[in-house]
């Protein structure tokens, strides 16, 4: 495959299947290969002494794999006939295996959660893993509606360094033939607000909110030039970002945030990242800082 890829994970759970398809639309869209990986290794709990014990065991997993596999590349050329699809088996504990093979890939699809042991927790390991230390955008599929939207929605979190985050979602939007919709939010503690590092008194709430307006709207415009066919907006949100973002999936097509999406109110550079992910309706597009 000359042309970079987009590269999905499966295992054979529904969230993977939905995954793929969400993948393969967009390899079809972006006339791009599509890649299907999927890993086999021993569960962590599966202890085994004798050697037969463990071919036999890991043996089975590789079959599961290989079904899961052809039965996903099957999916995909169902929905993208003519679509360059090519499967491939990789070995390691999936987390680690996956996010590797993104590297070099236009983007790395995931889905929310897998199958297994720990299926039921908020954020499955592999896509945690994956939109924490993926090379490439990851976008995590969750909820995917049917009808499109025509809306790409994106979180401005740095409005001074923010132009990888942008860049893949006017693509984006442009791709789809979709509307833009810019975010900038802020937490506000009880004590005062914070913003762009500073905290301000609740009675400076308004006067933030109106420089961080006039901010996004310049630094939008700037974007607009750059893009003249896509129809941008834009709405500084006095709230958790997670929230806002999280809200604004339930009627986009994607929302597209920073890897390094964090809050001076809020503890932890991945706390907004983590907070859209296990709170979107639909798809989320993390991208690593440029």
């Amino acid at each position: 495959m000359t042309a970079r890829p987009v590269v999905v994970a499966t295992d054979g759970s529904g969230e993977s299947v939905r995954a793929v398809e969400w993948a393969a639309r967009e390899a079809a869209l972006c006339r791009v290969p599509l890649r299907i990986v999927s890993a086999a290794s021993l569960p962590k709990m599966v202890v085994l002494q004798l050697q037969p014990e463990r071919d036999a065991v890991l043996g089975y997993v590789r079959g599961q794999r290989d079904r899961a596999l052809a039965a996903a590349a099957a999916r995909a050329a169902r929905l993208a006939p003519g679509l360059l699809i090519e499967t491939d088996p990789v070995e390691g504990p999936a987390a680690r295996a996956v996010t590797n093979s993104g590297s070099g890939a236009l983007m790395l699809v995931v889905g929310f959660r897998g199958i297994g042991a720990f299926a039921a927790m908020p954020l499955g390991s592999v896509a945690r893993y994956a939109a924490d230390h993926a090379s490439c955008p990851v976008v995590v599929v969750r909820d995917e509606a049917a009808a499109g939207h025509r809306l790409v929605g994106v979180g401005v979190g740095d409005l001074e360094d923010c132009a990888g985050v942008l860049t893949f979602a006017f693509e984006q939007a442009a791709l789809r033939q979709a509307r833009l919709m810019a975010i900038h939010a802020w937490h506000a503690p009880q004590d005062g607000i914070f913003w762009a590092g500073d905290r301000f008194p609740p009675a400076g709430l308004h006067v933030a909110a109106a420089g961080a307006a006039r901010q996004l709207t310049l630094l939008m415009d700037q974007w607009r030039e750059k893009y003249p066919d896509v129809p941008v907006s834009e709405e500084v949100i006095h709230g958790h970002p997670g929230r806002a973002l999280a809200a604004l999936s339930a009627r986009a097509d994607l929302v597209v945030i920073s890897r390094h999406a964090s809050h001076p109110g809020l503890r932890g550079l991945s706390s907004v990242r983590h907070a859209v992910l296990n709170h979107a309706h639909g798809p989320i597009a993390i991208v690593p800082s440029s």
